[in-house]
């Protein structure tokens, strides 16, 4: 599975030899040089398949999903590239490099193994961080789909100006498609759509809930309107909604019927990690939920608002958007009854300092603090009672937690709360 990484490996190794002032200067044609020899040595692929591209702050992985449903559903042959899985036709593999948008090398090689099977579309989640080190370029797309924008990866781009741009570079890169037709998908209801939708394309069109009213959301789905008909969907939460419209929009530009749309919508039960429901015969709620900012966790725990809620969280990342820390703190103690607070991926950060700034923005109740993430779901489980919500948010479908030097755990929120679950019902 690795060995389309070898290449690139050896190079990074190389290029940690380079003083690190060197190697800044010559940093973007390093990266630039990878994604053209990515490309050479795959044949350029993207020129043969049609290619749709999602970004966004929120919802890339779920829009990428919705999309494949609705082209599988209208009989198209598809591949897929997202924070969850890999797919080529039938054949699917989790994604376990912790990675969004993988290498240049590994991207390159799903979309030459996408023609080679004859796949009418392949359908990726786009990175403002893969745009650092160019592994948009020399992709071609048909299609774009922005979702949202907020705050995130500030450290990493220096600014929140920088990270727009940075997604709207994916757009420009659309632009500079050589493709017939291309299209431009994007959230009317977010104020840098605008920038979006200012990108070169032959089709533009825009998606909003008001496309969807009539629609209710409630705790275990939701009910919308697509051009006066009535749509239910087992998935749930507002934005959850937005990525259905952007899909939907998305699908009526390529010409598929509402029929067919629909028909998708309604089997499609959601991905693994994104409210993920988990069920083991117990009476209240487990949900795990890769809610890893402010705003992702405030709209996951609005869905709850209804519950006694129980809320296990980390801090997210160790070493980036500190700022945020404090605020999920703030976000937990408005929506949850007890709050449990674990550590997540500290990567080479003290993981008490993490936990420790994410408590300060906990004023209204005394949280509390187990270290172990393990013992911290076991403990939510045990302290819930008949109706109550336990959310465990921070990991989604991520594989480890990442420790310091490079060490990683292997992990699966799923599969702890799971088994956790299954010694209290068997004990009872």
């Amino acid at each position: 599975m690795h060995n389309e990484y070898m290449l690139e490996t050896t190079l990074n190794k190389i290029r940690q030899l380079v003083p690190k002032g060197i190697f800044s200067f010559f940093q973007p044609a390093y990266h630039y040089s990878l994604a053209l020899l990515s490309a050479v040595v795959y044949r350029f692929p993207s020129r043969k398949i049609k290619v749709i591209g999602v970004t966004g702050t929120k919802g890339k992985s779920t829009t990428t999903e919705i999309v494949n449903a609705i082209l599988e559903e209208a009989g198209y042959k598809t591949a897929i590239s997202n924070t969850i899985r890999y797919k080529v036709g039938s054949i699917s593999t989790d994604n376990k490099f912790k990675m969004s948008m993988p290498g240049r090398f590994f991207v390159q090689k799903l979309i030459r193994k996408a023609v080679s099977e004859k796949c009418d579309y392949i359908v990726l989640e786009m990175t403002s961080q893969g745009t650092l080190q160019f592994r948009h370029k020399f992709i071609h797309l048909d299609a774009f789909i922005f979702t949202n924008l907020s705050p995130e990866h500030i450290d990493s781009h220096g600014s929140y100006e920088n990270y727009v741009a940075a997604k709207v570079k994916i757009a420009k890169g659309l632009m500079k498609s050589k493709k017939m037709n291309r299209i431009i998908v994007a959230n009317a209801d977010d104020k840098e759509s605008v920038r979006f939708l200012n990108c070169e394309a032959e089709m533009k069109t825009t998606f909003s809930t008001k496309d969807a009213e009539p629609f209710e959301i409630k705790k275990e789905g939701m009910d919308f309107t697509l051009r006066g008909k009535k749509v239910s969907s087992p998935l749930s939460g507002l934005f959850n909604l937005y990525n259905l419209l952007g899909a939907i929009a998305c699908a009526h530009s390529l010409g598929i019927s509402d029929e067919i749309i629909v028909q998708a919508v309604e089997k499609f039960k959601g991905v693994k990690g994104r409210v993920e429901k988990i069920n083991a015969g117990q009476d209240f709620s487990v949900v795990i939920d890769y809610a890893h900012t402010p705003d992702s966790l405030e709209k996951l725990y609005q869905v709850f608002e209804t519950s006694r809620n129980i809320c296990v969280l980390g801090g997210t990342g160790g070493g980036r958007d500190n700022w945020k820390r404090k605020e999920m703190g703030r976000i937990a103690d408005m929506y949850c009854d007890e709050i449990i607070l674990t550590d997540e991926d500290p990567y080479d950060e003290n993981p008490d300092q993490i936990v420790q700034d994410v408590a300060e923005g906990i004023t209204g109740q005394t949280p509390k603090i187990i270290m172990d993430r393990r013992a911290a779901i076991s403990e939510a489980l045990k302290s819930a009672k008949t109706g109550d919500s336990v959310l465990i948010t921070g990991k989604g479908t991520d594989p480890y937690i990442m420790g310091p030097n490079g060490t990683k755990t292997p992990w699966s929120d799923a599969q702890i709360a799971k088994e956790e679950l299954e010694k209290i019902l068997s004990s009872k």
